[in-house]
């Protein structure tokens, strides 16, 4: 067999035929494979993969091959096919007239025909994923759907032409009337696949060519979003320029924009082009959600402090979506960023309360608890002493770590003093607790309580509130009763009184500490509180 291929262009050629069984009634598939790889820039395959259906006494098997007429069609170099082909044609031949047809056809236009019609070849796709312009270009000459979609997901091939980033290839697609706005089932253009994988020429070109900068998919996340998400500056900034709106909401509830996507996921480049363009309604609003959240929620300490720098608040709104009534109860489920997280709220001027102590307590940050009582947290009124003392009594077996400074500080024992505490509680914590009262004078009601508690506890609870306090005691109790708040959180305050070292001590519950075995505690020195501390 003579041909005009170039010898190393042809690397194999495989011919099958199966044998016919004519004994046999039933139908038999065959398969004829011809299959040429073509070497180089220049991929020549043109693949024969045909399925015969015999028929025995009904149809006559095929006649022999005409090796110059394969070679004839090899040579009449009418496309270039992708090599996909191998896996997807034999299925789709099915007619031996179709087959009879190509094997005795001359016209190349007829071969095209009959490989390409858009019925039976779906390899549009594949040839603006393999980037085959020439094939792309034949295909549509011949009728293929430029907006058929090729995969279970929706894609088309401007889809897929997105993805690749190959410009020629978008703009002939839309040229010959693809649909610059086509879905995929998830309701993604091309455009947002561009923003989404930071293909700037693509996008580039789907926006030139008057495509939706502000199309959303069914979670209503926008291309600007996405690309802030996967921190794609370039893009960004083409589609703020484009007039991508910053203030579309990206999810049901409308309180997500792509500055919390920036946010959240550490894109400071991102966040900076877009804190000057976000309305501020999301800092406070109600039924918002600060990006300072998203910040925390990341743990990118760098966006948190640019968000406050701007004029954030640290303190936001309450969150409930997330559950949490402030950036600070959030940063606690942060573990390396944590202390990074609080010093930076703290520098900002956030404000702390109980809810923040009763995490310290939840998430048994103790170091943290004393830090907080030391800048200030107040220790009334208190609108959520009920979740506080749910997480104390869960803390009680560390109570050494922890309640010593909180009472120390000047903190009501009263307000620990109700049935959930007096009922949980051991009866030495309960003990440590009327140390700080006037255990002959409670309420009645606690009074009550307590008794009904000591009736079926230890003899060391029941000799405690049966004797009297001391007078000095109780002298303590007026003396800390004069002091400020701040005061009563300082111990060098206390121990510059004008009184003997050993009313200092008094004072500071020293005798008290002891007994119980409290150990010294760590001492909290100003400014920043890290991991070494």
């Amino acid at each position: 067999m003579k041909s005009n291929l170039p010898i190393t262009s042809v690397l194999f050629l495989i011919l099958i035929f199966p044998q016919t069984d004519n004994s046999k009634k039933s139908s038999h598939v065959h398969q004829s494979q011809y299959v040429i790889f073509a070497n180089g820039v220049c991929v020549w395959v043109l693949i024969l993969l045909s399925s015969l259906y015999l028929c025995s006494g009904v149809l006559s098997p095929p006649p022999p091959l005409n090796y110059s007429r394969i070679n004839d069609i090899v040579n009449a170099q009418f496309c270039f096919v992708v090599d996909h082909i191998l896996e997807s044609l034999v299925p789709l031949v099915c007619s031996i007239n179709l087959i009879t047809s190509y094997l005795c056809s001359s016209s190349q236009d007829q071969i095209c025909k009959l490989l390409y019609a858009p019925d039976i070849w779906r390899h549009l796709p594949r040839a603006v994923e393999n980037g085959h312009i020439d094939v792309l270009r034949l295909l549509l000459r011949y009728g293929a759907n430029v907006n058929g979609s090729h995969s279970m997901c929706g894609w088309n091939a401007l889809h897929q032409a997105t993805f690749q980033e190959n410009g020629e290839i978008i703009k002939l697609l839309l040229k010959k009337g693809a649909d610059k706005e086509c879905q995929d089932d998830f309701g993604i253009t091309p455009l947002f696949v561009a923003a989404q994988y930071g293909k700037l020429e693509s996008l580039s070109i789907l926006i030139s060519s008057g495509a939706n900068v502000n199309c959303q998919a069914l979670d209503e996340a926008t291309p600007l979003f996405i690309a802030a998400q996967e921190g794609h500056t370039e893009c960004v900034e083409l589609l703020l320029s484009s007039g991508a709106d910053p203030d579309l909401y990206c999810n049901e509830d409308d309180w997500q924009l792509p500055i919390h996507a920036a946010a959240q996921m550490g894109h400071t480049e991102i966040l900076e082009l877009l804190i000057p363009l976000t309305n501020r309604v999301c800092d406070t609003g109600p039924d918002k959600v600060s990006p300072v959240y998203s910040a925390v929620f990341g743990g990118h300490e760098e966006c948190l402090e640019m968000l406050l720098q701007h004029g954030y608040s640290p303190d936001a709104q309450m969150c409930l979506i997330f559950g949490f009534s402030s950036p600070m109860c959030m940063a606690f489920q942060k573990d390396c960023e944590f202390f990074g997280i609080v010093n930076i709220l703290l520098k900002y001027g956030a404000q702390l309360n109980e809810l923040h102590l009763a995490y310290c307590l939840k998430y048994e940050k103790f170091l943290v608890f004393r830090y907080f009582l030391k800048k200030g947290c107040p220790l009334a009124p208190w609108n959520h002493i009920s979740e506080f003392i749910s997480h104390a009594i869960k803390a009680q077996t560390t109570y050494k770590e922890w309640l010593p400074s909180l009472l120390l500080a000047g903190f009501d024992p009263l307000n620990l003093l109700c049935s959930s505490w007096i009922d949980s509680v051991s009866d030495d914590i309960l003990i440590f607790t009327l140390e700080f009262t006037n255990w002959r004078t409670l309420p009645p009601a606690v009074e009550k309580m307590i008794s009904t508690r000591a009736s079926h506890s230890s003899r060391a609870l029941q000799q405690h509130i049966a004797c009297l306090p001391s007078l000095t005691h109780l002298c303590r109790l007026e003396i800390r009763s004069c002091l400020k708040p701040e005061h009563l959180r300082s111990d060098s305050f206390i121990c510059q009184l004008p009184l003997p070292r050993s009313l200092h001590n008094y004072l500071l519950y020293a005798e008290v500490l002891r007994m119980n075995e409290v150990p010294a505690l760590t001492a909290i020195e100003d400014g920043e509180i890290n991991e070494a501390t």
